[in-house]
């Protein structure tokens, strides 16, 4: 039996894969990655390396073994995600693996915005399935927004269309950390765990994170959802993943991503990692 981490290369996989080698030895981790190469350093730690590809079912077919612990992270290209995790889990039901983890989206089949629609079809496909399940649903990232600070602090300002919405995000080390839990304690199989940070914030404090990282006024700019389009057009964001980031403010101001259930701090036994503490690391690191 390994525990096995599918798209261990990636930004959350890599993260999941230290957390495991943290507590397990490293003949005990299967990585299924596309590129070898990029497993170079993970194999020469011991880890084993499953070659496969999400978009070739047939390369499936090999990696996973009965027994199997599972960590299925959701593909990152919207809108051939379906596709995609079908041919995981029919690969991992015909290995007769003990347990598939799948990272989805808060809140599960009550979360109406287009981004969780593959998520929530995923989540049904993995019942229907029969197989042992765990389903992870994963919050929004702090670094979601970290990521982009570029133009933050170019222009003064967070732009967005989610009113005075709140999100209770926490870091990827942090939903990484439950995953490593769940794939390696019992007691887990069958749970749907929403998973978010400790503490919701609204985008004008999260603004005033940035404010107090950097000393400049930071403002949190407000605009209709069709001007926030046209804005992220402009910046080069392909039209119908604008639309879906668009979408995603509208949930947030519906409060979709504001649930603080405490699911992922009793996971990983400790607080989730507060936003101000992101902000100002990724401040520094601009």
């Amino acid at each position: 039996m390994s525990i096995v981490v599918t798209g261990a290369t990636g930004e959350l996989g890599r993260l999941v894969v230290e957390r495991l080698l943290a507590t397990v030895p490293a003949r005990s981790v299967a990585a299924v990655v596309r590129d070898k190469e990029k497993a170079a350093a993970l194999a020469a730690r011991g880890v084993e390396i499953r070659i496969a590809d999400y978009d070739r079912p047939e390369t499936l077919a090999g990696a996973f073994r009965s027994g199997d612990r599972v960590l299925l992270i959701s593909g990152s290209e919207v809108g051939k995600r379906v596709a995609q995790h079908t041919a995981v889990i029919d690969a991992a039901k015909a290995a007769g693996v003990a347990q598939l983890a799948y990272t989805g989206v808060l809140g599960g089949p009550d979360a109406d915005f287009l981004l969780a629609a593959e998520h929530k079809a995923t989540e049904q496909l993995i019942l229907d399935s029969g197989v042992p399940y765990t389903f992870l649903r994963n919050g929004w990232y702090t670094e979601n927004y970290t990521a982009n600070l570029g133009p933050v602090l170019e222009h003064g300002a967070v732009v967005a269309n989610a009113g005075d919405g709140r999100v209770a995000s926490a870091t990827r080390a942090d939903y990484a950390d439950a995953a490593a839990t769940v794939l390696t304690g019992e007691g887990h199989l069958g749970a749907a765990y929403e998973l978010s940070g400790d503490v919701a914030w609204s985008l004008a404090e999260y603004a005033a994170m940035v404010a107090a990282a950097t000393g400049r006024e930071i403002t949190y700019t407000e605009v209709p959802a069709a001007v926030h389009q046209e804005i992220l057009v402009g910046a080069g964001v392909p039209a119908p993943f604008a639309e879906i980031l668009v979408d995603v403010d509208e949930a947030i101001g519906r409060g979709l991503l504001a649930g603080t259930s405490g699911d992922l701090a009793r996971l990983i036994g400790r607080p989730t990692t507060p936003a101000s503490v992101t902000v100002s690391a990724a401040v520094a690191a601009a």
